[in-house]
């Protein structure tokens, strides 16, 4: 039978794709770790890794084999949690991973909730893309998400918690939106600023504007909601922004005209993801209510 050592090194290994590196994370010496590595797959009876003087390269199966160790090591992970904390995850140590274009407008009501209301818990927190995020979850890293739905993945579970919609924001001084309501179809690709490749909220933006010839837009990409907010207030162009920022920015920004859009509103849906492995469903739904009450603008 594998060890949990064996899939703790072939984990390392498959992420890092270096048997240097990956021993080192596993505080072992590489012969060691490449020893593990070897008698798993003659274990199995099948190669997992190509060895070449390129580096490391995982095969097909090893691709496979790699997926399901990261699940095994989650739910591992988790039930040991489960017995240490005695079934509260609201205790302890909570990895909460938020997504950035929501986590300056959520945590500064956030985190002071959960203090006053569970005392005892420490919040490690991490900042990233979706992908990212959705990646150290799914592997055990975190133990909760907030972001924008949907997620779809095959360890994961998501709750639906609110819609946070969509305004225009254009420079105050422009005329080339008069109306008091937005239209997307007269927003031009030259005139669009958005976040840089790999925010969703990008993306987001892109489905609101279909007509926008995404050949022609700007390279530059901000990485921030707030960077985006100064540039159109400097007469730079236009772009989306979500209630939530509006809110925290207490319902106006200088220099920016803020038109919502005709309905149906277009919006982004904010959700919390766990994995479902995870037996703490009453905290879950805890955090979930907590969220939701401190929403900016809720």
């Amino acid at each position: 039978m594998l060890s949990t050592r064996q899939l703790r090194y072939f984990d390392a290994l498959s992420r890092h794709l270096h048997f240097g590196r990956a021993a080192k994370e596993c505080a072992v010496t590489q012969p060691a770790l490449s020893m593990q590595i070897r008698e798993m797959e003659d274990m199995l009876g099948v190669r997992l890794v190509e060895r070449g003087q390129g580096g490391v390269r995982l095969t097909v199966v090893g691709e496979e084999a790699a997926a399901r160790a990261r699940g095994v090591l989650a739910a591992l992970g988790d039930m040991e949690r489960t017995i240490r904390d005695r079934g509260h995850l609201l205790e302890g140590r909570l990895r909460l991973g938020v997504i950035a274009s929501i986590a300056p407008y959520l945590l500064p009501r956030l985190l002071p909730e959960m203090a006053r209301r569970y005392p005892g818990v420490e919040i490690a927190l991490r900042e990233s893309q979706t992908d990212q995020l959705v990646a150290d979850l799914a592997h055990g890293d975190l133990d909760l998400v907030v972001l924008s739905l949907p997620v779809e993945h095959p360890a994961l579970e998501t709750l639906a918690l609110f819609d946070d919609p969509f305004f225009l924001a254009v420079p105050e001084a422009s005329d080339a939106f008069p109306e008091e309501l937005a239209s997307a179809d007269r927003i031009l690709a030259d005139d669009l600023l958005l976040l840089e490749d790999g925010h969703c909220f990008r993306d987001q933006a892109l489905n609101v504007c279909r007509k926008v010839d995404e050949k022609r837009l700007r390279r530059f990409g901000a990485s921030s909601l707030s960077t985006l907010a100064q540039l159109v207030a400097n007469g730079q162009g236009v772009t989306l922004l979500p209630e939530m920022f509006v809110s925290s920015e207490g319902g106006r920004i200088p220099r920016v005209r803020l038109l919502p859009f005709p309905d149906p509103v277009p919006t982004r849906t904010i959700g919390l993801v766990w994995r479902r492995t995870l037996p703490f469903r009453d905290d879950v739904d805890a955090v979930a209510a907590m969220v939701k009450a401190c929403r900016p603008g809720g």
